[in-house]
């Protein structure tokens, strides 16, 4: 079947959904929100977000953006065939704003939330983008800012970015999992691997996207809000994976900001690797895409219990542990990230699995000293090389 005339109508229409072809499939860049910390004032979050933009080196303003928050700040790196190149430069970036912050008495950390922050103290980013938000998302944008870590992945041609779109839906409930690296909030321990999760959900426009049927589809149903003026643009859609035709990726946002580079380079392997392995395999089978409540549940589960959770197995109708569909999942994408050059990244991921971020946490006594002193320890790695 051809696209319906309605819907290439759309595509002519809609200029900022032409896409972008990447040089080749499977590149890969990163994202990483960072949090601006005072170390004078008990590692509490630093609102200083026009300061440190001003302050920063040439070389290194154009890999760094603002936040909706004024203590929130964007590391990205260029796009990258291989995970290595990408954590090496990531790596490379954080040394360069950790000396830049030092200059200014300031300092950064990586986490999913900063256990002590609180909304009364929250500052919105001055820049037009952010004040949108603002009055849009009124009393919501000055909640407690969140801190993720973003994948993109290089798609040659878009009606193969919604296949792995699709795909990649199925599979953002484990990423999550994983990835859990926020278990305090506001001063005491959530009970949830990734309070990020819930408390960036209160947005609209954030979670478990549904299925599209095509690249036009998808397409339409965007540009109908913002045609509406409800959207400005298509980046004021915050689900949790998103095709970006500007960069010509499919861009995974579902997980936790991680402490260590080492983390990060893993979970990025294993988002190269499961998106060839769905691209060249098809290792999904389409009622498991097309199981959107199941999807939208394992979601809640996996932000709750992290690596311990059980999620919903629609093949066998049962919960089954997160470790086991993990094991069986690196089994069937070990061969692509051989493929990818990434197979040492990857095999990263056991470990990652036994000893999570949100676990690290919680080592750290839950009471106002200890969370401190845990500020202080996700700071100090935050260049520490052997992270």
């Amino acid at each position: 079947m051809g696209t319906p005339v309605d819907e290439r109508k759309t595509l002519a229409q809609a200029q900022w959904a032409e896409w972008t072809a990447s040089a080749q499939p499977y590149t890969i860049g990163i994202e990483e929100e960072v949090m601006l910390l005072d170390p004078a004032q008990d590692w509490a979050l630093a609102q200083r977000i026009e300061d440190v933009l001003a302050a920063l080196p040439a070389a290194l303003a154009g890999y760094v953006s603002a936040e909706t928050h004024q203590a929130a700040i964007e590391l990205m790196t260029d796009p990258h065939v291989s995970v290595s190149a990408a954590g090496a430069q990531l790596r490379s970036l954080r040394d360069e704003l950790g000396a830049a912050l030092d200059r200014l008495g300031l300092a950064a950390a990586v986490a999913g939330t900063h256990p002590l922050a609180v909304w009364s103290e929250t500052e919105v980013t001055s820049a037009s983008r952010y004040r949108l938000i603002h009055r849009t998302m009124r009393d919501l944008a000055t909640r407690e800012p969140t801190f993720a870590l973003h994948v993109h992945v290089g798609v040659p041609d878009p009606e193969r970015a919604i296949e792995l779109y699709n795909r990649l839906r199925v599979h953002l409930p484990l990423l999550l999992a994983l990835s859990g690296n926020s278990p305090f909030w506001r001063g005491h321990d959530s009970g949830f691997a990734s309070t990020r999760t819930i408390v960036f959900q209160a947005f609209p426009r954030t979670g478990m996207p549904r299925r599209y049927g095509s690249y036009s589809e998808w397409v339409e149903a965007v540009d109908l809000q913002i045609r509406a003026g409800a959207l400005p643009e298509p980046t004021f859609l915050w689900w949790d994976v998103r095709p970006q035709p500007r960069f010509g990726t499919v861009e995974v946002r579902v997980m936790d900001a991680q402490t260590r580079v080492a983390d990060t380079a893993a979970l990025v392997a294993l988002v190269q690797s499961i998106a060839r392995l769905e691209l060249e395999e098809g290792y999904v089978s389409g009622h498991v895409i097309q199981a959107e409540e199941v999807l939208a549940e394992n979601r809640f589960i996996a932000a709750r219990d992290g690596v311990r959770a059980r999620l919903i197995d629609t093949t066998e109708e049962s919960l089954r542990p997160v470790l086991d569909l993990l094991t069986e999942l690196l089994e069937a994408a070990r061969p692509h990230g051989e493929a990818l050059g990434c197979a040492n990244e990857l095999e990263r991921i056991p470990a990652l699995a036994a000893t999570p971020g949100a676990a690290r946490q919680r080592t750290y006594p839950a009471d106002e000293a200890g969370l401190v002193q845990l500020v202080a320890a996700l700071a100090a790695a935050f260049t520490d090389r052997r992270s």
